[in-house]
């Protein structure tokens, strides 16, 4: 079987004059020179750690049944997956995706967004309110994990639905709905819903207070899509998993294998109605596609991270979500040699002294938060003109989904 990243993402492993004289020293490389080390070799049901840089280092051979897939560690930290101690228990580091107490349902949305309301009506993202309890692979896993129904176990209620709390209890009331994006709103939304005082519609406010409305509903807890690092994280959110428990004993698929973020945002659930006020859903310029598909991999990659962070034992999660994190930054190393940015080179750097192991909860969720702040500032300051070097990489409207 052909070795798709090793041939797409990653350089030739061919020793070149630094790496002779690291191997003939024994040194352990720099996190610059483990950028461009090559170190993992995967073969069918075992993954191999060492380094062509480093051949002293240990290797350690695990179990992961059905891999056939090869990857190349250039760019990679030097342990994958040994042993780890002393680590520190952790939920991935990550905020609530979306409160409970302060969703107000997606009806509140649709008086202002209309166009995007009917959109998602005909989603997947809506329709799960009706189906995924009825389907039989839910409710094994339902049942593996001890709930009595998946509209009832609070693991399902986290991404496949909205829920909302009335009185002491938590009820689902939609599919994954514009809160489960954007944010619960009842404490933004009154902000969000401020064109500049009462009359004042949004064709005629002012370009600082959308500024201010903009910054304000984000200081409140909207999740607003002017940051598309922030859209990648709502993704991210649920379309991976930081549940070891979930995968080892429930059953349930690591992440959405295949998810890259332009394919996945630009087909079906496309609701990008504000820019024409409600009149078209209009397609993104391809310079917001570029730093979409960029992003996607950073904010892959820092999800990835947190995954591995909460794995304890060398199990189906702790090494798929490790090799997942190992493919990703093998991407990003691709697109930062194509387009040469200091922010990405940062995001790498940060991510070889990363050590993916077990119970490594404090340094992985660190590397993570970094991972993020760089995402964040990355979609913050670019505008897609310099990233004309991926456009082959970007999937064609043919493939979204």
């Amino acid at each position: 079987m052909p070795d798709r990243l090793t041939s797409r993402f990653a350089h030739s492993a061919a020793e070149t004059p630094r790496r002779a004289a690291d191997r003939h020293s024994g040194s352990r490389p720099s996190a610059a020179g483990r950028l461009l080390g090559c170190g993992v070799l995967m073969g069918v049901g075992s993954l191999v750690v060492g380094s062509l840089m480093a051949p002293a280092a240990a290797k350690t051979n695990l179990a992961l049944p059905g891999v056939t897939t090869a990857i190349s560690t250039a760019s990679l930290p030097t342990s994958l997956f040994t042993a780890a101690s002393d680590g520190v228990d952790s939920a991935a580091g990550l905020p609530e995706q979306c409160d409970p107490s302060k969703v107000l349902t997606a009806d509140r949305c649709a008086s202002c967004h209309a166009g995007e309301f009917n959109t998602w009506k005909n989603t997947p993202h809506a329709q799960t309110f009706e189906d995924l309890h009825r389907m039989p692979e839910a409710k094994a896993i339902a049942e593996r994990m001890g709930f009595s129904s998946v509209k009832r176990g609070g693991l399902c209620l986290e991404c496949h639905y909205t829920v909302q709390a009335q009185g002491d209890k938590l009820k689902p009331i939609d599919g994954v709905s514009c809160e489960s994006c954007h944010g619960a709103s009842s404490d933004w939304i009154t902000v969000h819903n401020d064109y500049g005082g009462p009359g004042v519609s949004r064709e005629d406010e002012s370009a600082a207070h959308a500024r201010q409305r903009r910054e304000q509903s984000i200081a409140a807890g909207m999740r607003n899509p002017r940051n598309l690092y922030s859209v990648a994280q709502s993704c991210f959110g649920c379309h991976s998993i930081r549940r070891e428990d979930l995968i080892n004993h429930g059953g349930h698929q690591l992440a959405s294998t295949d998810f890259e973020l332009v394919a996945w945002s630009q087909g079906r659930i496309r609701h990008n109605f504000l820019r024409t006020n409600n009149v078209s859903n209009e397609p993104s310029p391809p310079e917001r596609l570029r730093v979409m598909y960029v992003v996607g991999v950073l904010a892959d990659l820092e999800y990835a991270t947190r995954a591995t962070a909460v794995a304890t034992t060398v199990g189906p999660y702790g090494v798929a979500s490790a090799q997942r994190a190992a493919d990703r930054a093998l991407k990003l190393k691709a697109i930062q040699e194509a387009v040469q940015d200091p922010l990405l080179q940062e995001v790498l750097t940060t991510f070889a002294e990363a050590e993916l192991v077990t119970n490594n909860a404090e340094q992985l969720l660190a590397v993570a938060e970094r991972i993020s702040e760089l995402g964040s500032e990355f979609a913050e300051k670019r505008d897609g003109s310099t990233l004309g070097a991926i456009d082959a990489w970007l999937p064609s409207p043919a493939n979204y989904r």
